[in-house]
């Protein structure tokens, strides 16, 4: 008996401990809240006492959850409420479909009937949910393919890289590839991470068009001043006016010069450490993707040098919110980097990532992140 209790509560939580359940459950019924305060002025009105408040902020909460269900299982959630509310009793008596016998259930409490109301609503519910999960999985894996599973292997230069969505898909992009030189093996190195604007399916599009349009562009003999120029324009056919535009940093790098040509368009600026411990910020480039069609385009330069790190991220990093609705911050990114310089790129990324979760805690996670690390031998 024991035993079923345990493969029973083994299957129910997923082998999470008690703690990490919390964690979830916290982190669950703050997205809940987010996406249903969303639609509620929770603000008290002048000259409005406090019970009233409160019962203005219930009947907005209420409809800001039943707008969310289609009219039918609206129709079932007021049923089950009412319900719920009263006390007499009721049965249910019925013939069956292939057969002359009768079914009769009852009488129960008008409660027992609302409960099982409710439940009809969760499972209609839960099943759209699993219809769509299935689908958004599908989805992440056909993303998956779009981005390395691994960073390449080049001489001089050490990389790691890592991503998490703020959802099941994200719209953040990264990748480290050769680029091929006119009828020779590649002589350079392409860098390029991205951020669309917004998240989930519409970014997750958008990126996997930028991808395509960055992989096929790459293998022009164009500059990356040039090659950024070419990739906004195409991009402003599907900005839907700029209101999705992209943010990127697109750079080539050289090892035989150990040069790094980049564009700056609109991203983060990336932090350039120095063995000394100096700091470089690589800020040359223009604006967003997807904004102006014909945007120019300036390049920036910079060698790199043996010790020397190159940490590329999207906004995801330093705009992480804790529960009190501070953010992470670029300053305490430059303290784990300065702290951690002489580790490999694998371990400090992991370094980082551990610090973001130590900071944000039961937060939920409102943007996608993705960090990029390099390091020069």
């Amino acid at each position: 008996m024991i035993k079923r209790i345990k493969r029973f509560w083994l299957r129910v939580t997923n082998g999470m401990s008690l703690g990490e359940l919390w964690k979830q459950f916290r982190t669950d019924a703050s997205l809940s809240y987010r996406l249903y305060s969303q639609e509620v002025d929770t603000r008290r009105k002048p000259g409005t006492g406090k019970i009233r408040h409160l019962f203005r902020l219930v009947n907005h909460f209420f409809w800001a959850v039943v707008d969310k269900l289609t009219p039918a299982r609206r129709v079932l959630l007021v049923f089950a409420l009412i319900l719920l509310a009263t006390n007499f009793e009721i049965s249910f008596e019925g013939s069956g479909h292939h057969s002359s016998s009768t079914l009769f259930i009852g009488p129960l409490p008008a409660s027992v009937w609302g409960e099982l109301l409710l439940l009809m609503v969760l499972i209609l519910e839960v099943t759209d949910r699993v219809v769509m999960k299935r689908d958004l999985q599908i989805a992440k894996e056909i993303q998956s393919w779009l981005l390395p599973a691994s960073p390449p292997a080049f001489h001089g230069m050490e990389i790691a890289f890592a991503t998490r969505a703020a959802n099941t898909i994200a719209g953040d992009y990264y990748d480290v590839f050769p680029r091929p030189g006119s009828g020779t093996p590649a002589a350079t190195y392409l860098l390029a991470i991205a951020d669309v604007a917004g998240k989930s399916v519409p970014a997750a599009l958008l990126m996997a068009t930028f991808q395509a349009s960055l992989k096929t562009l790459a293998a022009t003999s164009s500059s990356p001043a040039e090659l950024v120029g070419q990739m906004n324009n195409y991009a402003c056919f599907n900005s839907q006016n700029g209101r999705r535009f992209t943010t990127t940093f697109i750079a080539e790098y050289d090892p035989a010069s150990r040069q790094l040509t980049y564009v700056n368009a609109g991203h983060n600026e990336p932090i350039l450490r120095r063995r000394t411990g100096a700091i470089e910020r690589l800020t040359v480039g223009g604006m967003p993707l997807g904004i102006t069609q014909g945007a120019q385009y300036e390049s920036g330069t910079a060698t790199l040098e043996s010790g020397d790190w190159l940490v590329i991220f999207t906004d995801g990093v330093p705009d992480a919110e804790n529960v009190a609705a501070q953010e992470y911050g670029e300053s305490r990114l430059m303290v784990v980097l300065n702290v951690n310089a002489g580790m490999a790129p694998a371990a400090l990324l992991n370094e980082i990532m551990m610090d973001l979760d130590r900071f944000v805690g039961y937060a939920p996670q409102h943007d996608d992140i993705t960090l990029l690390l390099l390091k020069m031998a």
